[in-house]
């Protein structure tokens, strides 16, 4: 059977995608499966936190858009044995990127090279930009799976309707597609105001769209990102890294 494509989703940054996008990615490796973690987003933060064998440049699926770098060359190993990462690539330190995102929506090469990743690996994680652009809608058309961080912060329900609209529109052309649930990350328990907000994101939405897995915020995730490690292997007991475990299994017995 192909992999799952799973795409990682904001309606804005700052919200914990990368983080996410990275830590699944590696729970998921963790687990046993054959993961390839894939940034599109021009930021390319994955190369800070991902864990990438060192003596590797920083080319990536920008570079092999652009025809200047082969596959191989741009699919890196970890410090997991399961997990393999393309960065970003170049485009992460231009100071446009209108081109970037033209070549990405107007190029066969995205589908083409997640049909191969799909054939290779057991879950493909694509990390996208932040917002519902034209990437991020392109990597949907292409995807089985989505889903979206929500920090616990007051303007969280704000900006849910609108990307919740946009999945709807997207799966009416991608039948495949499955918003997998929304994430509420960097939750603090004990704080009042983090509690009623993620109280209150679990009411107002539909029943069974918030996973009920919630990833708190801890020092061991910044401090692993700053290491430029997952947290899920810098520091595996970290109640982060076990939620994002606990997602992991989770998502994978709807992928089976």
């Amino acid at each position: 059977m192909a992999g799952q494509i799973l795409a990682v989703i904001s309606q804005k940054g700052g919200v914990g995608k990368t983080t996410t996008a990275v830590n699944l990615a590696a729970a998921f490796a963790t687990r046993g499966l054959k993961t390839l973690l894939v940034d599109v987003d021009p930021q390319g933060s994955v190369r800070y936190g991902a864990g990438v064998s060192r003596g590797f440049d920083d080319s990536g699926f920008a570079d092999f858009l652009a025809g200047r770098k082969a596959l191989r060359d741009v699919i890196l190993p970890t410090i997991l044995p399961k997990l393999r990462v393309m960065l970003a690539g170049t485009v992460s330190g231009e100071a446009a990127h209108d081109e970037y995102q033209r070549t990405v929506t107007e190029s066969p090469l995205l589908g083409e090279l997640l049909g191969v990743a799909r054939d290779r690996s057991q879950v493909v994680v694509v990390d996208t930009p932040p917002g519902l652009g034209p990437i991020a809608r392109k990597v949907l058309s292409l995807s089985q799976h989505a889903i979206v961080p929500l920090q616990c912060e007051p303007l969280a329900l704000q900006t849910t309707p609108q990307i919740l609209r946009s999945l709807q529109d997207i799966s009416a052309s991608n039948p495949e597609l499955t918003l997998d649930g929304i994430l509420l990350t960097m939750f603090e328990k004990g704080n009042p105001l983090s509690e009623r907000i993620a109280a209150y994101v679990r009411t107002n939405l539909p029943p069974k769209l918030v996973f009920d897995i919630s990833i708190p915020r801890t020092l061991a995730t910044t401090d692993a990102f700053a290491a430029g490690q997952p947290v899920v292997y810098r520091t595996p007991d970290d109640p982060a890294a076990q939620a994002y475990l606990a997602l992991a299994d989770y998502l994978k017995e709807q992928f089976d």
